[in-house]
């Protein structure tokens, strides 16, 4: 009996910490429209000040079954955006942790979801480059992963893709 009393608070506990990760991300009733923006040539050199970072997520599509995948990007449990395949959108912060989300909902995926998570501290006047990567195949699981980049890859990834300009659904 003592044992199962253990398990199951265990569980509890494990589950409480899975939440709170997950809201990290922000509300799951929270859908976009994504308009993904022709590139120019030159991306767009966004003016954050001095007082704040600047965070680039990109979405590096490697699954493709019907449409360009969406990926909903979260920090510190607020949507700031989406990415619509190939493409990066890029938003402020300020200085100190954060902790920042993506995630896949489709029918296509287990669960209907996937999510991927990460932390990380601003600095001030900083640029900052994540990947959000999409991947499976027809015999393979879909999977998203979010990985940090250097700031060379970053740089080179969003000068040859298009930015995704979102608007939250009402």
């Amino acid at each position: 009996m003592k044992i199962a009393l253990a398990v199951f608070l265990f569980s509890i506990s494990a589950f409480g910490q899975n939440a709170s990760l997950i809201a990290a991300c922000g509300p799951q009733e929270t859908q976009f429209r994504v308009d993904v923006v022709a590139a120019t040539g030159q991306p767009s050199q966004p003016q954050t000040g001095p007082a704040k970072a600047l965070v680039y997520v990109i979405e590096d599509q490697k699954y493709k079954l019907m449409r360009d995948v969406t990926t909903r990007v979260g920090v510190d449990g607020a949507w700031v955006g989406a990415n619509r395949g190939n493409s990066y959108l890029f938003f402020a912060v300020p200085p100190g942790e954060h902790h920042l989300c993506t995630d896949w909902t489709s029918d296509f995926v287990p669960g209907g979801r996937l999510i991927s998570l990460t932390s990380f501290t601003a600095d001030a006047g900083q640029t900052y480059y994540f990947r959000a990567r999409t991947s499976g195949a027809k015999d393979e699981k879909p999977a998203i992963d979010l990985d940090p980049l250097n700031t060379d890859e970053g740089k080179f990834l969003v000068a040859s893709l298009r930015l995704s300009d979102s608007k939250a659904k009402k």
